[in-house]
Parts: C-alpha cells; sequence; structure tokens
C-alpha cells in the first residue's frame, strides 16, 4: 500500500494557485534553503501519514468551496516531487474526481517527472536563482535537478506561474534580475510572475529547531521596492 508524509493541510488558501484552494504541505525536502518559512517540513520522517484515498477524502470534504471559484488543491511542501509514488496516485484520484491541481516547487525531486505532470494543471515554479554557483549557495544543493524537472515540464507544454524571493543584497541586484528574465524568457507558457518580498517569518522556527540561520542581520525586503523589482523583471523580458 502506498503511504506517504504530510505536514499539514490548509483549507481556504487564497495565494497558491487561482481561486479557493486546499493546500496540501508535504513532509520532506532535499533543498536547505537560507531563508526558508517551512523549515519544520525538511526532515522527511515528519508529519503524519496518509494513503492517497485518505489524502483526496479529505480534499474533496472542501470541493463545494472551492469548485464554485475555479479553485481546487495545491500540492506544496517542503519538496511534493520527493514522494513521487504518493504523489502520483493522489493526483490521479484528485483528476478522477474533477479537482484542478496545482504543483509548488523548486523541481527538486527523484525523477518520474513526466508521468507526475500528465496530471498537473498549473506549476507554481519556485525559482531558487539565476546560476548554478548562487543557487547552491542559497540552497546548500545542486541546480542540475531542478534545470531538468524545467526543461520536461517546458517540453511538455505545462503552464507555469513563476515564483522568486527577493532578499536584500542577494537576489535584488540588476544582473540577477537580467539573468532571470533571459531564463523566464525561455520558458513557454507563464501566465504569471511574481516577485516574493523576504520576510523574517520564518527566522523563529530555525531557533527553535536549533538550525543556523544564515541570512542573520539581513532585514526583511521592502514590499514596494520588490513591486519596482518585479516590474523591472518584466520590462527586461519584453525587451528580450
Amino acid at each position: 500500500m502506498i503511504k506517504g508524509r504530510i505536514h499539514s493541510i490548509e483549507s481556504m488558501g487564497l495565494v497558491d494557485g487561482p481561486g479557493v484552494r486546499v493546500v496540501v504541505f508535504f513532509q520532506g525536502c532535499n533543498l536547505r534553503c537560507a531563508y526558508c518559512h517551512n523549515v519544520d517540513t525538511w526532515n522527511l520522517e515528519g508529519g503524519n501519514e496518509f494513503t492517497p484515498e485518505d489524502l483526496v477524502k479529505r480534499i474533496l470534504r472542501f470541493k463545494p468551496y472551492f469548485s464554485k471559484g475555479n479553485g481546487g488543491v495545491t500540492f506544496s511542501g517542503g519538496e511534493p516531487l520527493l514522494q513521487k509514488e504518493f504523489l502520483l496516485e493522489t493526483l490521479k484520484l484528485c483528476k478522477k474526481n474533477g479537482v484542478h491541481t496545482v504543483l509548488d516547487t523548486a523541481g527538486c525531486g527523484v525523477g518520474g517527472y513526466e508521468e507526475i505532470l500528465k496530471y498537473v494543471d498549473l506549476i507554481l515554479f519556485d525559482l531558487k536563482h539565476s546560476d548554478k554557483e548562487s543557487f547552491k549557495n542559497l540552497t546548500l544543493r545542486d541546480m542540475k535537478e531542478s534545470e531538468k524537472f524545467l526543461e520536461i515540464a517546458n517540453s511538455m507544454g505545462k503552464k507555469f506561474w513563476i515564483r522568486h524571493v527577493v532578499v536584500p543584497g542577494v537576489t535584488d541586484g540588476d544582473n540577477h534580475i537580467k539573468k532571470l528574465a533571459s531564463i523566464i524568457k525561455n520558458i513557454n507558457n507563464v501566465e504569471k510572475i511574481e516577485l516574493l518580498p523576504y520576510h523574517l517569518l520564518g527566522v523563529n522556527k530555525f531557533k527553535e529547531l536549533r538550525v543556523p540561520y544564515r541570512l542573520e542581520g539581513i532585514p526583511a525586503m521592502d514590499k514596494d521596492k520588490t513591486k519596482e523589482i518585479e516590474k523591472k523583471l518584466k520590462d527586461y523580458i519584453m525587451k528580450i
């Protein structure tokens, strides 16, 4: 019997895809992002155990709410792609029940992407950084798997929302934004681009779990400045 581990479930999500959504946070992540606000999802052994059937039953309880406004379910984390068999079976059951599916991912899973993506309507792609060295500095992991996933999803013509966290002095530089523009320009079917301001809401989780916080002393990113950078990014994309 296939089972997976789930960190938590949010029943009325409004920012993780179109409409009102059930957001399922998978347990386990192989990235170690310096700004992570879900550090408690890193450990694959945490959370609660579900079968795909049990999880979809939970999701379908909220179908009367999310189906009216073009909503659905978003699988987030952690990194959902690490639990590929469980994710695949859950996605299949969702589609059988007419549920719109979104995958929120950095693309750093363990393969099986082509089969999984057959049942995904939209990808929220977390674009961590614009080059290999900076990606590794930020996440402590290699960029290759993320690039592999992106290439496969792009070749399948999947719809994308691109997300990128803007950290003062780390991901707000003009050269970096130009590189991001070049990457995004080569992705087909990008419906939306969101730059997210770095915040300090996850710092206490690092302290509670006794995990060193590598961005100590860096202030939260100004929201208005983030909007200016987002506009600049979109302008660069138009000019390429």
